[in-house]
């Protein structure tokens, strides 16, 4: 049950770094960018980088869920419900500001991807147990 938590927050915490350094890199990598910012009116271009970043992160998220908690299946859906539910509100008020696509595709890929950072972690640690064993047997 401590592992699942740290897991938790864990993914929660990576998920909040991850997305400001990359909404960072976003300010001085796009020209117009950090204009359009406050104002949230962004390109198409600036719009699929935002979301791009989103799934960078949650899978890095997830993979974080995965790499402190291996056995645990429900941590990456519970992280994910818990970052829909609290962008919902969010995306709401934004509505009129995004066309739909982008708000579906942000709040309907947040938990899949985050899932998916999580078995990518398990495989990995897997592969890797598994090839320090046949090297050490070999």
């Amino acid at each position: 049950m401590k592992r699942a938590i740290v897991a938790f927050l864990g993914g929660l915490v990576a998920w909040v770094v991850v997305v400001s350094l990359l909404n960072r890199g976003l300010r001085f990598g796009i020209e117009g960018y950090a204009a359009a910012e406050p104002k949230m009116a962004f390109t198409l271009g600036m719009q699929l980088s935002r979301l791009l970043i989103a799934a960078i992160t949650s899978v890095v998220a997830g993979a974080v869920v995965g790499w402190i908690a291996p056995a645990s299946r429900r941590v990456p859906w519970f992280l994910g419900g818990l970052l829909v539910v609290a962008f919902i509100p969010v995306h709401v008020s934004l509505w009129s500001l995004f066309p739909v696509w982008y708000h579906l595709t942000f709040l309907l890929t947040l938990a899949p991807l985050i899932v998916l950072g999580s078995r990518l972690a398990r495989r990995r640690d897997a592969f890797w147990a598994a090839s320090t064993r046949a090297s050490a047997s070999g």
